[in-house]
């Protein structure tokens, strides 16, 4: 069964690959991931607030909120939250790259132009073959607009393709006000592909100690459902390839993102729970399935059920929306 397909100006035998987690962070783990059929090794984000530190450019901000409020150093990331710094993440892309024989993608987590052009380069140098871009913002201030917001994402992929010769992916979160529109413009300013989407880890409060603490929660297929949505929509659209990455668990939920228009299929949540043994079993439960389907090839199912494409396509729009409700019995 012919499984290739195309990412990031990349030829991949399949589309199923580890997303950005501390995996990486262990060689015999990526190794494990490689032996487990992995098409691509995704890094995880090298943080801005990381390459800060290391040009000491917190350590004034750090200070001046000392005496003022002693619990506001407590939301920037200590230097040991990290386990690779900006130095040691550009060298362990070096070994993984001398480690396994598939692709390296280097990731960078910020919300500034400015702050990555740097490490995008050295990201680059280090032999990455391609680059995801992940813009995590909170937009909290009320005097920013959302073309404010947009705008900033513009730019910093603007930017970052300028100083970079490999391709760049935008790892979007589904918060935005027109998604569409955004995808276009991200296309526009020299973006290759769209992840879909970013996972929000939401802060908890702690009742006994009145802090803000972090909470993990793994995702489960149910987040699938908001990403084969926005999948079907943007399939199609321009020349932009779509990698699905969040609540892929199962063989049905890699078909689905397929079906929906994905290029690319990420793993995490899946991988972390059931080892990466698990991409293995993915995959091969998709060829099962596209052969007892009599598919000749994966490119058969690719986006067979996006907008273009979907036998009912307002099912993807208000559709789905007005059925449920109106299907209700309690």
């Amino acid at each position: 069964m012919d499984l290739t397909t195309q990412y990031l100006g990349l030829e991949l035998k399949h589309p199923f690959m580890p997303g950005a987690s501390p995996m990486v962070d262990d060689l015999d783990t990526v190794r494990r991931l490689e032996d487990a059929g992995a098409s691509a090794i995704v890094m995880h984000s090298l943080f801005e607030e990381q390459i800060e530190r290391e040009h000491a450019r917190t350590a004034h901000d750090l200070d001046a909120h000392v005496d003022a409020f002693a619990e506001a150093t407590s939301f920037f990331p200590r230097t040991q939250d990290f386990r690779l710094g900006p130095h040691e993440y550009l060298e362990q892309i070096r070994r993984i790259r001398a480690a396994v024989a598939v692709p390296v993608i280097g990731s960078l987590n910020g919300v500034t132009a400015t702050g990555w052009l740097e490490y995008a380069r050295l990201i680059e140098q280090a032999g990455a073959h391609a680059l995801e871009l992940n813009p995590y913002y909170v937009a909290t201030d009320p005097t920013e607009n959302a073309a404010a917001v947009e705008q900033r994402i513009i730019d910093i992929v603007f930017e970052v393709r300028r100083q970079v010769k490999i391709p760049v992916a935008v790892k979007l979160s589904p918060f935005h006000s027109s998604l569409a529109n955004l995808a276009g413009r991200l296309e526009v300013a020299g973006a290759q592909a769209l992840v879909l989407f970013n996972r929000f880890y939401q802060p908890d409060i702690d009742v006994e100690t009145l802090e803000v603490v972090p909470r993990l929660v793994l995702s489960d297929s149910s987040e699938l459902l908001l990403r084969l949505r926005w999948l079907a929509i943007l399939s199609g659209r321009g020349g932009m390839q779509l990698a699905c990455s969040g609540g892929v668990h199962t063989e049905s939920d890699a078909l689905r993102a397929l079906a929906a228009g994905a290029g690319a299929v990420q793993l995490v949540s899946a991988l972390l729970k059931h080892g990466p043994e698990q991409l293995t079993r993915v995959r091969d439960g998709v060829t099962r399935w596209l052969v007892e389907h009599e598919y000749d090839s994966l490119a058969q199912l690719r986006g067979s059920m996006n907008l273009a494409h979907c036998p009912d396509p307002a099912m993807f729009e208000r559709g789905n929306y007005t059925r449920i409700l109106q299907g209700w019995k309690g």
